[in-house]
């Protein structure tokens, strides 16, 4: 795992991992994180600041990698795919993948952390699509009823209203939900060994420290609320939190596990069946024809010619359907 800066002594400037927003760019995991690149105000600012800015990032480090929400607002998406396009860059990747705020905050550090070893570009920003099946996104809310990234019952949307209400869910990677109350269920957690981050808004509980030591989390640490989870989970009263891979040893180990190809269209190296950057898939692999369907192809004249039982069938035919040399002069 040696650094981005050289590979195989050759100087590599690191893929810039970028965010929309400054609470979106957590503190360093470690002295390896590399900094985040927060593309702030896309939508408020004029559209030839913006476009400077992005070109100079992609000057200075080659490829962009953007991480954002669903809940990111769509005048922001725009702006990107916006100037994703005046550039005319392929360079420049937008990865929204279905993770809450938080974890979306986290996915975007586990990359700036990445962004430091020896990964080309390509590799990754693939990487996040793997990373996400690793993390573990949730929150305690004080109400479901605005909830519609999880299925919620209407059992659940009653118990919303009463007062001092309060719901355990977890968004990904499998959908929970469960009502926090004394001998009531918890929400299954990772099989290996996690960090956790906690982000509170306008709730207080204490449930979440249980659910740590369930769990069997490392460590335990706060960061403020992203300023798009209370949209996203429909409330803001919620404390939101995410368990993680810290450690980049093993997150790389995960990531150069996986068997690499490259881009057909782009000539990149990615991991998975989506290049990142250019959107394309593998081209469909050449398929000779059946064999049940050459076998049902009539042979041809000159086959059965070639063969005794061929010839038999010819003969056999009435005179007006046989080759000109077999029919008999009348």
């Amino acid at each position: 795992m040696s650094p981005a800066g050289v590979k195989s002594g050759v100087l590599r400037v690191p893929t810039a991992i970028a965010v929309t927003s400054a609470d979106m760019a957590l503190p360093p995991q470690d002295e390896r994180t590399m900094p985040a690149v927060v593309l702030a105000d896309l939508d408020r600012r004029p559209l030839e600041h913006t476009l400077t800015e992005l070109q100079g990032v992609i000057e200075q480090h080659g490829y962009v990698v953007v991480v954002c929400s669903q809940a990111t607002p769509e005048p922001v998406v725009r702006r990107l795919h916006t100037l994703r396009s005046l550039l005319e860059s392929d360079r420049v990747a937008v990865f929204r993948p279905g993770l809450p705020p938080l974890g979306i905050a986290v996915l975007a550090r586990q990359l700036r952390q990445l962004a430091s070893c020896d990964l080309t570009p390509g590799v990754l920003a693939s990487a996040g699509r793997l990373l996400t099946h690793y993390i573990h996104a949730g929150a305690v809310l004080g109400s479901v009823a605005r909830l519609d990234r999880v299925p919620v019952g209407l059992k659940a949307h009653a118990k919303s209203w009463l007062p001092g209400s309060q719901f355990a869910v977890l968004a990904h990677p499998e959908p929970q939900l469960v009502r926090i109350a004394p001998g009531a269920a918890t929400l299954k957690g990772p099989d290996f060994s996690t960090w956790m981050l906690v982000a509170k808004g306008q709730l207080q509980t204490d449930w979440l420290a249980g659910l740590a030591k369930e769990w069997g989390v490392q460590g335990l640490r706060e960061a403020p609320l992203p300023a798009e989870s209370p949209l996203w989970w429909g409330t803001g009263r919620a404390v939101e939190f995410c368990s993680y891979l810290a450690d980049l040893p093993v997150l790389y180990q995960l990531v150069t596990s996986v068997r690499q190809s490259t881009c057909h269209w782009c000539g990149i190296d990615v991991i998975g069946d989506r290049c990142v950057f250019c959107s394309a898939t593998p081209p469909p692999a050449h398929e000779p024809p059946a064999a049940r369907a050459l076998e049902q192809r009539a042979p041809g004249r000159r086959a059965l010619e070639q063969s005794s039982s061929g010839r038999r069938a010819l003969e056999q035919r009435p005179p007006e359907q046989r080759p000109p040399e077999q029919r008999t002069p009348a």
